[in-house]
């Protein structure tokens, strides 16, 4: 797995060296700067008695100081430093194989820059942090507790925990998962009061008239293979789908930016709505599970992929009700499926967008949780899977224009 690191803001504004790494960084969404040791930064007022005491560890103007030199300057200078910044700073010292420092890379994380030669100094030495480790920490906040759960929860190397720790500011919140939640909240009490019914809405006759709801009939209308999220087939149906988005949504997003998050979220739904109207032709669609299973699987299979980097708390118990969790959703799924239909000929939404959603997960999903920093455009997995992914895309467009009526499938009638 490709080393990761936070998130930057692309150097459209300074943090002060007194404050945290990133003050800015997460208002910035997904954009990072990656850069070269050999990439000149401007250097800010503040870092300018920062040079002239390189400048006396460098009498030869080279741009690098020997690590002896350097641990020397930190340690009578390294009050001045946010602790972090210090530590990160020791860490790439202790990274460096050839026993240098860069000057640029003082400069590059001054600005909120993580250079590539950062990324191979930790990839060759230790990566762990110098002092106590993030849970050690004490004095923290409510606010600052949460953050540190959350890097727990989903990272799993301690610098970049420590780092991520740092750099969030909550600005902007987690704002994404939690309005998609709220939207499907509203949206079913909304039906539930119309219908007069919130237990099994699928069975009245006139769920399905709504414009939301994913119909093989309607299937020209583009914005039913997402809108579906919104509609549930009763309570049970959405409060499972509510607790595995939140508990898992939020702290991903928290982490990863809403743009990530957000395309994961995204493809797994329009993949769970294409998949149904690929191999369960005559079956509507409802529910956010397309999306919700392509978060969780994601997730999951990132915590077993990183299983002994992991150090969140009851990590196997926490899994494994996750999966209870996934498959009692399923199970009740397919149960509603295959139960004879309230308002025949129309069958009962189909459990498939479930798989679809997994399959998202297991393979888009994972690339980007795996890689929280790093730009996405530059990783080639990241491209392959999302060719794959367009290409079926495109075969499933295909296969609703074409296959129906080749099939001569008998669709219901739409509601």
């Amino acid at each position: 797995m490709e080393e990761s690191s936070p998130r930057m803001t692309g150097g459209t504004r300074e943090a002060p060296v007194n404050i945290s790494p990133a003050v800015a960084a997460h208002a910035e969404g997904e954009e990072i700067e990656v850069l070269e040791s050999t990439d000149v930064l401007p250097v800010a007022p503040e870092e300018v008695q920062w040079k002239s005491l390189f400048d006396k560890y460098d009498p030869k103007n080279s741009g690098f100081i020997s690590t002896e030199r350097f641990r020397d300057l930190l340690a009578t200078h390294g009050s001045e430093l946010d602790p972090h910044k210090l530590e990160v700073l020791l860490a790439l010292a202790d990274g460096n194989a050839d026993g240098k420092i860069c000057y640029q890379d003082f400069v590059n994380l001054m600005s909120n820059k993580r250079s590539n030669s950062f990324r191979r100094a930790i990839l060759q030495g230790s990566r762990q942090l110098k002092g106590c480790s993030l849970r050690d920490e004490v004095g923290l906040g409510l606010p600052q507790r949460l953050v540190r759960h959350v890097a727990y929860e989903t990272l799993p190397r301690e610098v970049d925990r420590k780092w991520y720790f740092d750099s969030y500011t909550y600005c902007p919140p987690p704002w994404l998962i939690l309005a998609i939640t709220i939207a499907e909240v509203a949206v079913f009490m909304y039906y539930g009061i119309q219908l007069d019914r919130l237990v099994l809405q699928v069975s009245s006759p006139s769920f399905l008239k709504s414009p939301l709801p994913y119909h093989p009939q309607l299937r020209a209308q583009a914005w039913r293979y997402f809108s579906y999220v919104f509609m549930h087939t009763g309570i049970e149906h959405l409060s499972l789908n509510m607790a595995m988005q939140l508990l898992v949504g939020v702290p991903l997003e928290m982490v990863h930016g809403a743009l990530r998050i957000g395309l994961v979220y995204v493809c797994g739904v329009l993949a769970g709505s294409l998949a149904v109207s690929v191999t369960d032709m005559t079956a509507p669609v409802v529910g956010s599970s397309g999306g919700v299973y392509a978060l969780v699987s994601a997730h999951l299979a990132n915590v077993v992929m990183n299983w002994s980097g992991m150090k969140c708390q009851f990590k196997l118990f926490r899994m494994a009700m996750a999966l209870v969790c996934m498959s009692v959703e399923f199970g009740r799924a397919v149960w509603l499926r295959f139960y004879p239909p309230a308002f025949p000929p129309c069958p009962n939404p189909s459990f498939v967008a479930h798989l679809g959603g997994v399959a998202v997960g297991l393979t888009l999903g994972v690339v980007v949780l795996q890689n929280y920093e790093q730009r996405l455009q530059e990783q080639s997995l990241f491209w392959i899977f999302f060719c794959v992914y367009t290409l079926f895309v495109l075969c499933a467009v295909f296969w609703n224009i074409f296959a129906y009526s080749l099939l001569d499938v008998r669709i219901p009638p739409a509601p």
